[in-house]
């Protein structure tokens, strides 16, 4: 089983560059797929399952999912009860046994021990905002600066997330296997070299020393 996980800047195409490399592959593909199977578990809407996860509520509570909740105050239980569902969706995607690619949900801290191929994926702040404005729809009306802003926003949750769970610095590069930059890249045209580098990457590690 190969598993690739996608960690990415808000903005970066993070999320477009793995389903590409998912379809070139031949791999699943994992995203909102994750909040899907939650919602379905709890017979919960969507939406809601996925503000309540990514709630910053949560995020000033001495949270790791791999020990129990300890120490602070506690979060509150469906916050608690939907990030625990999380955990066993993925790794049951994991226990399933098919070459995957998991994007964002802190699967690379989750599935550690799968021993997963770990991507970081950022860009530039203009090339951010460009894809963000590109994406939007027509009734968002929202300025670059707006733009600008949630994507610090939404970087910061993940940074502090990560952090709680993983213990380590979202996007340090010792962290991953290999960081992308897609600043002036078409997603189409690069997504062939990181889905090659990843193959090499796993037969090289499937070859016994």
């Amino acid at each position: 089983m190969k598993i690739i996980t996608i960690s990415r800047e808000f903005g970066s195409g993070g999320r477009e560059l793995g389903k590409r490399m998912a379809d070139i592959l031949g791999y699943d593909y994992y995203d909102r797929e994750i909040i899907t199977a939650i919602a379905g578990a709890r017979g919960l809407d969507e939406k809601y399952v996925e503000k309540t996860i990514d709630s910053r509520i949560w995020q000033s509570i001495p949270l790791t999912y791999r020990r129990s909740f300890s120490g602070g105050p506690i979060p509150q239980a469906s916050q608690t009860s939907l990030l625990l569902e999380q955990k066993r969706v993925i790794e049951n995607i994991a226990r399933a046994g098919k070459d995957c690619v998991i994007v964002g949900r802190n699967a690379d801290v989750l599935l550690a021990e799968e021993n997963p191929f770990h991507i970081f994926v950022h860009a530039d702040k203009e090339a951010k905002i460009r894809r963000c404005m590109e994406r939007a729809g027509d009734s968002e009306n929202l300025s670059p600066k707006d733009i600008e802003q949630n994507i610090r926003r939404i970087d910061k949750n993940r940074a502090k997330t990560r952090e709680l769970i993983g213990g380590s610095k979202w996007g340090d590069y010792t962290a991953y296997h290999l960081t992308v930059n897609t600043s002036g890249w078409n997603l189409k045209d690069l997504a062939p070299a990181v889905a090659h580098f990843a193959k090499c990457w796993f037969d090289k590690h499937d070859t016994p020393d």
